[in-house]
Protein backbone atom coordinates (compact mmCIF):
# COMPACT_ATOMS: atom_id res chain seq x y z
CA UNK A 1 0.00 0.00 0.00
CA UNK A 2 2.87 2.42 0.80
CA UNK A 3 4.19 1.91 -2.12
CA UNK A 4 1.04 2.65 -4.53
CA UNK A 5 0.99 5.64 -2.47
CA UNK A 6 4.12 6.33 -3.04
CA UNK A 7 4.78 5.54 -6.67
CA UNK A 8 1.01 8.22 -7.00
CA UNK A 9 3.11 10.91 -5.38
CA UNK A 10 5.83 10.24 -7.99
CA UNK A 11 3.36 10.30 -10.96
CA UNK A 12 1.38 13.44 -9.82
CA UNK A 13 4.91 15.38 -9.03
CA UNK A 14 6.19 14.62 -12.85
CA UNK A 15 2.92 15.58 -13.97
CA UNK A 16 3.00 18.62 -12.55
CA UNK A 17 6.63 19.60 -12.80
CA UNK A 18 7.05 18.29 -16.75
CA UNK A 19 7.22 20.71 -19.21
CA UNK A 20 8.34 18.17 -22.37
CA UNK A 21 5.05 18.09 -24.50
CA UNK A 22 5.35 14.37 -25.18
CA UNK A 23 5.84 13.68 -21.55
CA UNK A 24 3.05 15.73 -20.45
CA UNK A 25 0.67 14.11 -22.98
CA UNK A 26 1.71 11.17 -21.79
CA UNK A 27 0.96 11.55 -18.26
CA UNK A 28 -2.45 12.68 -19.22
CA UNK A 29 -2.96 9.47 -21.04
CA UNK A 30 -1.72 7.54 -18.58
CA UNK A 31 -3.75 9.52 -15.61
CA UNK A 32 -6.92 8.83 -18.14
CA UNK A 33 -6.30 5.26 -18.10
CA UNK A 34 -6.65 4.80 -14.45
CA UNK A 35 -9.73 7.15 -14.50
CA UNK A 36 -11.06 4.73 -17.02
CA UNK A 37 -10.22 1.93 -14.91
CA UNK A 38 -11.57 3.36 -12.18
CA UNK A 39 -14.93 4.58 -13.58
CA UNK A 40 -15.72 0.94 -14.91
CA UNK A 41 -14.98 -0.86 -11.87
CA UNK A 42 -16.93 1.50 -9.55
CA UNK A 43 -19.69 3.40 -11.92
CA UNK A 44 -20.61 1.40 -14.85
CA UNK A 45 -23.69 -0.14 -14.70
CA UNK A 46 -25.64 -1.19 -17.63
CA UNK A 47 -29.51 -1.00 -17.30
CA UNK A 48 -30.16 -3.99 -19.50
CA UNK A 49 -32.59 -2.76 -20.55
CA UNK A 50 -33.99 -2.00 -24.30
CA UNK A 51 -33.75 1.61 -25.50
CA UNK A 52 -32.14 2.25 -22.17
CA UNK A 53 -28.88 0.75 -22.71
CA UNK A 54 -28.09 2.48 -26.03
CA UNK A 55 -27.68 5.69 -24.37
CA UNK A 56 -26.85 4.32 -21.48
CA UNK A 57 -23.68 2.67 -23.18
CA UNK A 58 -23.17 5.59 -25.41
CA UNK A 59 -22.83 8.39 -22.50
CA UNK A 60 -20.41 6.79 -20.77
CA UNK A 61 -18.14 6.48 -23.89
CA UNK A 62 -19.16 10.05 -24.83
CA UNK A 63 -20.00 12.15 -21.92
CA UNK A 64 -16.56 11.65 -19.89
CA UNK A 65 -14.76 12.23 -23.21
CA UNK A 66 -16.19 15.58 -23.69
CA UNK A 67 -15.57 16.97 -19.92
CA UNK A 68 -11.81 15.67 -20.41
CA UNK A 69 -11.97 17.67 -23.79
CA UNK A 70 -13.30 20.91 -22.49
CA UNK A 71 -11.34 20.40 -19.33
CA UNK A 72 -8.19 20.15 -21.71
CA UNK A 73 -9.06 23.29 -23.62
CA UNK A 74 -9.86 25.54 -20.36
CA UNK A 75 -6.14 24.04 -19.28
CA UNK A 76 -4.31 25.43 -22.05
CA UNK A 77 -3.20 28.60 -21.37
CA UNK A 78 -3.06 29.64 -25.46
CA UNK A 79 -7.08 29.62 -24.70
CA UNK A 80 -6.87 32.35 -22.22
CA UNK A 81 -4.14 33.72 -24.62
CA UNK A 82 -6.69 33.97 -27.32
CA UNK A 83 -9.98 35.04 -25.36
CA UNK A 84 -7.30 38.26 -23.96
CA UNK A 85 -6.40 38.77 -27.63
CA UNK A 86 -9.99 39.03 -29.02
CA UNK A 87 -10.79 41.14 -26.18
CA UNK A 88 -8.22 43.69 -26.24
CA UNK A 89 -6.92 43.50 -29.96
CA UNK A 90 -9.64 41.30 -32.06
CA UNK A 91 -8.33 38.41 -34.52
CA UNK A 92 -7.76 41.56 -37.25
CA UNK A 93 -3.98 40.93 -36.86
CA UNK A 94 -4.65 36.79 -37.47
CA UNK A 95 -3.87 35.73 -40.84
CA UNK A 96 -5.84 31.81 -42.01
CA UNK A 97 -3.07 29.72 -41.33
CA UNK A 98 -2.19 31.27 -38.00
CA UNK A 99 -5.96 30.58 -36.88
CA UNK A 100 -5.79 27.15 -37.79
CA UNK A 101 -2.35 26.73 -36.18
CA UNK A 102 -4.01 27.87 -33.01
CA UNK A 103 -6.82 26.02 -32.74
CA UNK A 104 -4.91 23.08 -33.88
CA UNK A 105 -2.88 23.83 -31.24
CA UNK A 106 -5.36 24.13 -28.64
CA UNK A 107 -7.51 21.08 -30.15
CA UNK A 108 -4.69 18.44 -29.84
CA UNK A 109 -3.57 19.28 -26.53
CA UNK A 110 -7.16 18.75 -25.38
CA UNK A 111 -7.98 15.94 -27.17
CA UNK A 112 -5.22 13.59 -25.49
CA UNK A 113 -7.50 12.95 -22.97
CA UNK A 114 -10.49 12.39 -24.19
CA UNK A 115 -9.01 10.31 -27.06
CA UNK A 116 -7.46 7.90 -24.65
CA UNK A 117 -10.60 7.50 -22.56
CA UNK A 118 -12.40 6.19 -25.65
CA UNK A 119 -9.56 4.33 -26.64
CA UNK A 120 -9.63 1.92 -23.64
CA UNK A 121 -13.59 2.52 -23.33
CA UNK A 122 -13.25 0.50 -26.93
CA UNK A 123 -10.96 -1.85 -26.20
CA UNK A 124 -12.56 -2.75 -22.51
CA UNK A 125 -15.60 -3.40 -24.56
CA UNK A 126 -18.09 -3.16 -21.97
CA UNK A 127 -20.33 -0.33 -22.47
CA UNK A 128 -20.45 -0.93 -26.50
CA UNK A 129 -21.66 -4.26 -25.65
CA UNK A 130 -24.12 -2.15 -23.08
CA UNK A 131 -25.02 0.08 -25.95
CA UNK A 132 -25.50 -2.49 -29.28
CA UNK A 133 -26.71 -5.25 -27.40
CA UNK A 134 -29.98 -5.17 -28.07
CA UNK A 135 -29.64 -4.19 -31.97
CA UNK A 136 -28.26 -7.86 -32.74
CA UNK A 137 -30.05 -9.26 -35.29
CA UNK A 138 -31.47 -12.81 -34.00
CA UNK A 139 -31.49 -14.28 -37.55
CA UNK A 140 -27.45 -13.46 -37.87
CA UNK A 141 -27.63 -16.15 -34.89
CA UNK A 142 -27.86 -19.66 -35.81
CA UNK A 143 -31.00 -21.53 -34.38
CA UNK A 144 -32.03 -18.91 -31.80
CA UNK A 145 -35.28 -19.27 -30.95
CA UNK A 146 -37.63 -17.27 -32.03
CA UNK A 147 -39.92 -16.34 -29.31
CA UNK A 148 -37.26 -13.94 -28.12
CA UNK A 149 -36.72 -10.38 -28.85
CA UNK A 150 -34.69 -7.46 -28.71
CA UNK A 151 -36.12 -7.60 -25.31
CA UNK A 152 -33.70 -10.66 -24.09
CA UNK A 153 -30.74 -9.20 -26.03
CA UNK A 154 -30.55 -6.25 -24.43
CA UNK A 155 -30.60 -8.65 -21.24
CA UNK A 156 -27.19 -10.13 -22.69
CA UNK A 157 -24.67 -7.65 -20.81
CA UNK A 158 -26.21 -8.97 -17.33
CA UNK A 159 -25.92 -12.62 -18.08
CA UNK A 160 -29.90 -12.37 -16.59
CA UNK A 161 -31.34 -15.07 -19.22
CA UNK A 162 -32.55 -17.97 -19.63
CA UNK A 163 -30.27 -21.19 -19.69
CA UNK A 164 -30.36 -22.54 -23.46
CA UNK A 165 -29.75 -18.55 -24.45
CA UNK A 166 -26.13 -18.95 -22.63
CA UNK A 167 -24.72 -19.53 -26.02
CA UNK A 168 -26.26 -17.02 -27.86
CA UNK A 169 -25.11 -14.83 -24.97
CA UNK A 170 -21.69 -15.69 -25.22
CA UNK A 171 -21.62 -15.44 -28.84
CA UNK A 172 -23.55 -11.95 -29.31
CA UNK A 173 -20.71 -10.71 -26.56
CA UNK A 174 -17.60 -11.92 -28.55
CA UNK A 175 -18.84 -10.42 -31.44
CA UNK A 176 -19.46 -7.00 -30.11
CA UNK A 177 -16.37 -7.11 -28.44
CA UNK A 178 -14.58 -7.92 -31.55
CA UNK A 179 -15.98 -5.07 -33.11
CA UNK A 180 -15.50 -2.65 -30.37
CA UNK A 181 -11.71 -3.45 -30.44
CA UNK A 182 -11.31 -3.18 -33.54
CA UNK A 183 -12.80 0.30 -33.67
CA UNK A 184 -10.49 0.83 -30.61
CA UNK A 185 -7.35 -0.59 -32.49
CA UNK A 186 -8.36 1.59 -35.65
CA UNK A 187 -8.89 4.56 -33.66
CA UNK A 188 -4.89 4.04 -32.48
CA UNK A 189 -3.63 3.93 -35.88
CA UNK A 190 -5.45 6.84 -37.21
CA UNK A 191 -4.65 9.12 -34.55
CA UNK A 192 -1.11 7.95 -34.89
CA UNK A 193 -0.96 8.26 -37.82
CA UNK A 194 -2.42 12.61 -38.06
CA UNK A 195 0.13 12.90 -34.89
CA UNK A 196 3.19 11.77 -37.18
CA UNK A 197 1.75 13.80 -40.48
CA UNK A 198 1.43 16.81 -37.88
CA UNK A 199 5.14 16.92 -36.50
CA UNK A 200 6.11 16.66 -40.33
CA UNK A 201 4.31 18.96 -41.48
CA UNK A 202 5.36 20.98 -37.70
CA UNK A 203 9.02 20.80 -38.66
CA UNK A 204 8.66 21.07 -42.78
CA UNK A 205 6.63 24.17 -42.36
CA UNK A 206 8.68 25.89 -38.94
CA UNK A 207 11.03 28.71 -40.09
CA UNK A 208 13.17 27.79 -36.97
CA UNK A 209 15.93 25.43 -37.31
CA UNK A 210 16.40 22.95 -34.40
CA UNK A 211 18.62 24.20 -32.27
CA UNK A 212 17.38 27.62 -32.62
CA UNK A 213 13.87 26.12 -31.79
CA UNK A 214 14.95 24.39 -28.60
CA UNK A 215 16.86 27.47 -27.52
CA UNK A 216 13.00 29.35 -28.07
CA UNK A 217 11.43 26.94 -26.34
CA UNK A 218 14.06 26.57 -23.17
CA UNK A 219 13.35 30.74 -23.23
CA UNK A 220 9.47 30.57 -22.58
CA UNK A 221 9.92 27.62 -20.16
CA UNK A 222 12.54 29.69 -17.94
CA UNK A 223 10.44 33.71 -18.99
CA UNK A 224 7.42 31.87 -17.60
CA UNK A 225 9.06 30.60 -14.05
CA UNK A 226 10.94 33.64 -13.97
CA UNK A 227 7.99 35.84 -13.93
CA UNK A 228 5.57 33.85 -12.25
CA UNK A 229 8.58 33.24 -9.64
CA UNK A 230 8.82 37.47 -9.27
CA UNK A 231 5.14 38.57 -9.78
CA UNK A 232 4.46 35.91 -6.46
CA UNK A 233 7.25 38.08 -4.65
CA UNK A 234 6.01 41.47 -6.09
CA UNK A 235 2.58 41.07 -5.41
CA UNK A 236 3.94 40.28 -1.52
CA UNK A 237 6.16 42.80 -1.45
CA UNK A 238 3.20 45.02 -2.41
CA UNK A 239 0.64 43.65 0.11
CA UNK A 240 3.08 44.32 2.44
CA UNK A 241 3.26 47.89 2.04
CA UNK A 242 -0.72 48.45 1.68
CA UNK A 243 -1.27 46.31 4.98
CA UNK A 244 1.62 47.83 6.86
CA UNK A 245 -0.13 51.48 5.64
CA UNK A 246 -3.90 50.13 6.55
CA UNK A 247 -2.25 48.46 10.01
CA UNK A 248 0.86 51.20 10.76
CA UNK A 249 2.50 47.80 11.00
CA UNK A 250 3.16 44.01 8.97
CA UNK A 251 3.79 40.76 10.57
CA UNK A 252 6.31 39.39 8.38
CA UNK A 253 8.47 36.48 8.68
CA UNK A 254 12.19 36.45 8.40
CA UNK A 255 11.78 35.60 4.49
CA UNK A 256 9.38 38.18 3.90
CA UNK A 257 11.67 41.00 5.95
CA UNK A 258 14.45 40.33 4.00
CA UNK A 259 12.35 40.05 0.49
CA UNK A 260 10.90 43.47 1.46
CA UNK A 261 14.52 44.65 2.28
CA UNK A 262 15.97 43.41 -1.07
CA UNK A 263 13.36 44.25 -3.38
CA UNK A 264 12.04 47.56 -2.94
CA UNK A 265 8.70 48.11 -4.57
CA UNK A 266 7.08 51.37 -5.72
CA UNK A 267 4.18 50.58 -7.37
CA UNK A 268 2.42 48.66 -9.87
CA UNK A 269 2.39 48.31 -13.71
CA UNK A 270 -0.04 49.96 -15.61
CA UNK A 271 -2.60 48.34 -17.27
CA UNK A 272 -1.19 49.01 -20.62
CA UNK A 273 1.89 47.22 -20.17
CA UNK A 274 -0.12 43.96 -18.55
CA UNK A 275 -2.34 44.42 -22.09
CA UNK A 276 1.04 44.36 -24.11
CA UNK A 277 2.39 41.43 -22.43
CA UNK A 278 -0.99 39.44 -22.64
CA UNK A 279 -2.46 37.62 -25.35
CA UNK A 280 -1.52 34.94 -28.22
CA UNK A 281 2.24 35.12 -29.68
CA UNK A 282 3.62 34.19 -32.53
CA UNK A 283 7.20 33.97 -33.76
CA UNK A 284 7.95 37.05 -34.74
CA UNK A 285 11.43 38.86 -36.30
CA UNK A 286 11.87 42.91 -36.13
CA UNK A 287 15.41 43.74 -38.30
CA UNK A 288 16.57 40.24 -38.40
CA UNK A 289 16.71 39.52 -34.66
CA UNK A 290 13.95 37.47 -33.29
CA UNK A 291 11.49 37.98 -30.65
CA UNK A 292 10.73 35.31 -28.40
CA UNK A 293 7.24 36.49 -26.63
CA UNK A 294 5.22 39.29 -25.99
CA UNK A 295 7.44 40.43 -23.21
CA UNK A 296 10.78 40.04 -25.01
CA UNK A 297 8.54 42.29 -27.70
CA UNK A 298 7.80 44.80 -25.31
CA UNK A 299 11.14 44.73 -24.12
CA UNK A 300 12.33 45.93 -27.36
CA UNK A 301 10.19 48.53 -27.79
CA UNK A 302 8.58 47.00 -30.77
CA UNK A 303 4.95 48.54 -31.52
CA UNK A 304 2.02 46.97 -33.32
CA UNK A 305 1.16 43.17 -33.37
CA UNK A 306 1.12 42.91 -37.57
CA UNK A 307 4.17 42.64 -39.66
CA UNK A 308 5.63 45.79 -40.17
CA UNK A 309 8.26 47.13 -43.32
CA UNK A 310 11.05 46.47 -40.67
CA UNK A 311 9.74 43.28 -39.72
CA UNK A 312 8.98 39.81 -41.06
CA UNK A 313 6.32 37.92 -39.52
CA UNK A 314 7.00 34.07 -39.49
CA UNK A 315 3.77 32.09 -38.69
CA UNK A 316 5.01 29.87 -36.23
CA UNK A 317 3.19 29.19 -33.18
CA UNK A 318 4.59 28.42 -29.42
CA UNK A 319 4.08 25.09 -28.72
Amino acid sequence: MAALIAENFRFLSLFFKSKDVMIFNGLVALGTVGSEELFSVVAFNCPCSPARNYIYGLAAIGVPALALLLIGVMWNNHTWNLVAECHKRGTKNFSAAATFLLFGSIMGRASVAPITWSVISLLRGEAYICALSEFVKPSSLDKFPADYGAEVLAKFPCRDVPANLTKFRDEVTRRLRYESQLFGWLLIGIVAVLVFLTKCLKHCCSPLSYRQESYWAQYRSNEDKLFRRTAEVHSRILAAKNVKQFFGFVALDKEEKELVQEFPVEGVQPSPQWNAITGVYIYRENKGFPLYSRLHKWAKGVEGNGPTPEGHELLFLAS
